[in-house]
């Protein structure tokens, strides 16, 4: 099984906080997601970046990496786990395998085995796909974590775990808040029921602030400055947005009702869409002799506002 440097995929540091770690998360998945990358291997890419954030956005799990990290593995390196898993104790096999909780690995597909070891199969811990249940409680019953797309919170739609060996259908209902539980009959150990909280998977296009749903959008500086229509994903499908000219960074427009749903507990939430300004790479002499002609006719008088 080979180490994998978390910090070395996102492009961070090890010192990075948590604000710099989501920022190079969001950049990094908005590069390579399948849907709009042309880049080789763009998919592998968005699995790994992914994979990383999962690891280092938890602060157990990422106390746990750093700890293994700071036995001088590199990138690749061949390691063997101790029996069970890393931070396993003694004893025998977990009371439950919760192999596929996480709906098919969430937003990045399936995890490494790395990450598996590290943090799939420890009793009590925050795997990929939900933390392993703990076991079979005095009441019978079996509880464990379900993180769910927000796309299956948007919809309503169902997700497919894998329960001791078995496939089950979830039916997520739709608009289900984090903290809510999903009851299956007869499901858990020794025939008792399984209850599953509900908790969002983490997304690379959004976040989630209450009912509303939060996306940071790349614009051109021209976009800004003059206007423009662009395309912008929502869980429900792209929508057209219209960027007011004269925008700065940092503006929020909203997209009304393009939130998660709110069913019987109230209105249905936003879309916020966050403007990013980013400047794109000159590739060839046209246009730098551009960038060269907004220089001239921008001086500085644009840091004065």
């Amino acid at each position: 099984m080979e180490f994998k440097d978390y910090y070395g995929i996102l492009g961070v540091e090890p010192s990075a906080g948590d604000a710099e770690i989501k920022t190079a998360y969001r950049r990094l998945a908005r590069k390579f997601h399948p849907d709009v990358s042309k880049e080789p291997g763009a998919e592998e890419k968005f699995k790994a970046v992914n994979e990383a954030f999962e690891a280092l956005r938890d602060p157990a799990k990422r106390k746990a990496y750093d700890q293994l990290r700071a036995g001088g593995y590199r990138p690749g390196e061949e390691i063997r786990p101790p029996p069970g898993g890393f931070g396993r104790g003694p004893g025998g096999q977990p009371d439950f395998d919760f192999d596929e909780i996480f709906a098919g690995g969430g937003a990045g597909g399936g995890f490494s085995d790395f990450f598996e070891s590290m943090f799939g199969r420890q009793r009590g811990a925050g795997g990929p796909r939900g933390p392993q249940a703990q076991g079979r409680a005095a009441d019978g019953v079996t509880r464990a974590k379900l993180a769910v797309p927000l796309e299956s919170v948007y919809n309503g739609a169902g997700v497919r775990i894998s329960v001791n060996g078995r496939t089950l259908e979830v039916r997520v209902p739709k608009g289900v808040r984090p903290g809510q539980s999903i009851r299956l009959a007869r499901q858990g150990n020794g025939g008792g029921d399984l209850l599953l909280e509900i908790e969002y998977a983490a997304h690379p296009q959004f976040e989630v602030d209450g009912r509303n749903v939060i996306h940071v959008l790349p614009v051109a500086p021209w976009e800004a400055a003059l206007g423009a229509t662009i395309s912008v994903p929502t869980l429900g499908g792209p929508v057209e947005l219209k960027i007011p000219a004269d925008s700065e960074a940092g503006r929020k427009l909203r997209l009304r009702g393009r939130g998660l749903p709110g069913g019987a507990q109230g209105a249905d939430g936003d879309q916020i869409v966050e403007l990013e300004i980013l400047a794109p790479k000159a590739h060839d002499g046209a246009q730098r002799e551009a960038y060269a002609r907004m220089r001239d006719a921008f001086g500085d008088d644009w840091r004065r506002g």
